[in-house]
């Protein structure tokens, strides 16, 4: 098991756990919600204070506290205090940019996870962090702003649907990171569905614009390809790390989890070398468009240097030429020089050249 030490390395500059909000969206105002539940019945909370959540740390039942806004780091601090939370781990629910991890520490397990959906304004990802933390009977939750994936599963606890109700908070809490990676699918199956019609166009009409929706796609897998990996090390960890938190039963549906994360992986990665393929068939194209324009262009001058011969000859302005003084010379010129054309576009459809 991990010591805080090794988990929480010290960082330049700032004391160790001082609590500062590092987002890179603007700070919320912190909301709390409170769903206490056992087998017979649910009660959900809207507290004002802090104080009026710590009572939940000793509730017979299983508590899912969800804190939603970091702004009020004091708020955060209480928190701590009253569940138990090490300052360094508060600093990192603060820190957004964290990496998905998961650490077995002594009294609770601390996760960090990224939820991941489009936004409502713009069809882009927003990515956003979620950090839980499993203890003896609850499960405290920290969001970024309002809006999340989870009505499903409070709906599922609300009205006894599954294994919820009968089960404890580690139960809870892989269910709140099934929740997430469902989310990954649903996510992922509108990413494919533009990244095909994106592969239309690219081989049907491809023009330059359609650069910039590649370079976006590809840098929004990357973002999903930094979310899935270390989940998928998390989870690993929880299977093979054993932690009185984390009871035998609840096993079985962490590696079910842990086979769904795959899946999104994998679905990332083909989805990579799909947007690869596609860069590769643009500029492909654009260069056999390219090569088409040059060809026509090609053709057209060699068809004009025979008839820029004629016309220099006749155009040299000699005193004796024999055919400037023939009536007839200059329709005779022309069609020699439309029929010297003829033939010669003729020539370039047989060696299919045009």
């Amino acid at each position: 098991m991990k010591s805080l030490a090794d988990v929480y390395p010290r960082r330049r500059g700032d004391p160790p756990g001082f609590l500062t909000y590092l987002g890179r969206k603007e700070a919320q105002k912190t909301r709390l919600r409170v769903i206490d539940y056992d087998e017979r019945e649910v009660r959900e909370y809207r507290p004002e204070r802090v104080d009026e959540v710590l009572r939940f740390r000793e509730s017979p039942g299983v508590s899912w506290i969800d804190v939603t806004g970091l702004g009020d780091t004091g708020a955060l601090e209480e928190i701590g205090k009253g569940f138990g939370i090490h300052q360094l781990v508060l600093e990192d629910i603060l820190n957004t940019s964290q990496r998905p991890k998961a650490d077995l520490l002594e009294d609770y397990v601390f996760i960090v996870l990224k939820m991941i959906h489009y936004g409502r304004e713009q069809s882009e990802l927003d990515i956003e962090q979620v950090s839980l933390i499993l203890g003896p009977g609850w499960v405290i939750s920290f969001q970024e702003k309002e809006g999340d994936v989870f009505d499903p599963l409070r709906e599922r606890i609300r009205e006894g649907k599954g294994s919820v109700r009968g089960s404890g908070p580690d139960y809870l809490a892989y269910a709140i990171i099934d929740v997430l990676v469902d989310n990954y699918f649903l996510v992922l199956e509108n990413l494919g569905e533009q990244i095909e019609r994106l592969e239309d166009e690219v081989v049907q009409r491809p023009r330059e614009s359609l650069m910039a929706g590649i370079h976006r796609y590809k840098r929004e897998l990357l973002f999903l390809r930094k979310s899935t990996w270390p989940l998928r090390e998390q989870l690993g960890g929880f299977l093979r790390d054993e932690h009185p938190l984390v009871t035998r039963s609840t096993v079985p549906y962490l590696r079910d989890l842990y086979e769904h994360t795959m899946q999104v992986i994998d679905t990332v990665e083909t989805f990579r070398d799909m947007v690869s393929g596609l860069l590769e068939v643009y500029l492909s194209s654009m260069s056999n468009r390219m090569n088409e324009i040059m060809k026509v262009l090609t053709v057209i001058a060699t068809i004009f240097i025979p008839l820029t011969f004629i016309a220099g000859v006749y155009g040299m302005n000699f005193r004796h030429m024999p055919e400037l003084d023939v009536p007839w010379a200059y329709p005779a010129v022309l069609g020699f020089c439309l029929m010297v054309a003829g033939v010669m576009i003729v020539y370039f459809r047989r060696k299919k050249w045009l």
